[in-house]
Formats: C-alpha cells, structure tokens, sequence
C-alpha cells in the first residue's frame, strides 16, 4: 500500500507506453509544452468536464470524478463515471435503487493500434473498485474522430498490464534517470520533440564521433 505522496498520476501510463523518454522528460525533469494536438486534446477534455452531472437516459453521470488506489500507487480524475441501475451495485446518496460504475474515457482521436488506452482506462476501475469496495468489469472508451464508443472488458490479462506498467512507471521515476533520445514513428506528434530532438541529438553525436576520429587519423 502506498502512502498518498507517493501516488503517481495515472496519465503517466499512457505516457510511459508511447515513449519511456517522453515519460521521464515530463515525470523525472518536470518538462512540458503544448502542440496542437495536445491542446485540442485538453480542449476536449474540459468540454467533457464542463458537463453537468445528473440523470442522463437512465444513468447517473459523475464528471470530472478524482481517482486514487492505494495498491497501485496512482491517481487521476475520471473524464466520466456513469452508474447504471444494479441489484449487485452501490447505493448513492438521494439515488433510490443500488448502481454499477462504469468507467468512461473520452479521446480526441481515433481508436490506437497499442493497448494504452484500455491500460488507462483499467487504471481507473481499479481505482473504482478500491474505494467503493465492488468489482468493476467494464468500461467504455469514446473517440472524438469517430464519435463512437468502444466497449472494454477488464479481463485479468488487461488487469495484469496494468500492474506491469504502474511498476515500470514507478521504477522510472524512482530511477531518475531520463532513456537516452531514440528516434520514433510518433515523434512528430510528440509535443516534446523540439526539447527532445532526437535526430539533433543524434547527429551531433555522430559529428563529434567524427571529429575524434579525424584528430586521431591526424595525429597518427
């Protein structure tokens, strides 16, 4: 069980998949800067907070809901956590009736080839099923480009990579070491890259590699 100070954020998951060295420019050096598509991004995530809790076709809607788990070590806020009516679920105040939380998280995006996604969105049902004591077995992800929802079960196979990557994450930051810079396919989207620069980086090591060897040959 970890200690509240030594929570992590959950975001660092997704962080941590899409490049280990942006995890560490941001969780281990405390970098960060916006590009376009992680301010549309965050846009779009303040739209979806900005909503109103209540009823919603049946559903109660909770926006905006803070997360913690002691046992993963993380924390985070929930875009969306519907309650669904339930024999099995919990009781809410001024609510008749018992009520299954369901975990929704909203991307601006489209559905990604990678699994970091569903390991976030399990994050948060844990999180879920540590402070209202039931098991959560589902979620939702909603995607802004393709303005439908992709249903997620939380199998035990999603549940154990979250474990794996809340250990990893930790490992890094604990470590404090930040990965050396490795060129990537989603550099470009990456709103580090010109902190980062691994090409710069790349060939200036290539240039003074160069240059020794040159002196060397001159010498000899």
């Amino acid at each position: 069980m970890f200690s509240e100070d030594d929570l992590l954020p959950i975001s660092g998951l997704q962080h941590l998949a899409f490049c280990p060295r942006q995890c560490a420019l941001i969780h281990v050096e405390g970098l960060w800067s916006e590009n376009r598509l992680s301010a549309e991004g965050r846009l779009f995530h303040d739209r979806v907070h900005d909503g109103r809790d209540g009823m919603e076709a049946g559903k109660v809607v909770a926006r905006g809901m803070r997360l913690s788990s002691r046992k993963l070590g993380l924390y985070g806020v929930a875009d969306v956590v519907e309650f669904i009516p339930s024999d099995a679920g919990i009781e809410l105040a001024g609510r008749p009736g018992r009520w299954q939380p369901v975990p929704v998280e909203y991307k601006r995006g489209h559905p990604k080839k990678g699994n970091e996604d569903r390991v976030q969105l399990c994050a948060q049902a844990a999180c879920l099923e540590e402070h209202f004591g039931l098991p959560v077995p589902e979620g939702a992800l909603f995607y802004g480009q393709t303005r439908r929802r992709e249903r997620v079960t939380f199998s035990e196979t999603l549940r154990q990579e979250v474990k794996a990557a809340a250990r990893a994450f930790r490992d890094l930051v604990k470590g404090g070491t930040v990965p050396p810079a490795e060129k990537r396919p989603g550099c470009r989207r990456c709103s580090l890259q010109e902190e980062c620069m691994p090409e710069a980086r790349k060939q200036a090591a290539k240039y003074v590699q160069q240059m020794i060897h040159d002196a060397s040959e001159d010498g000899g």
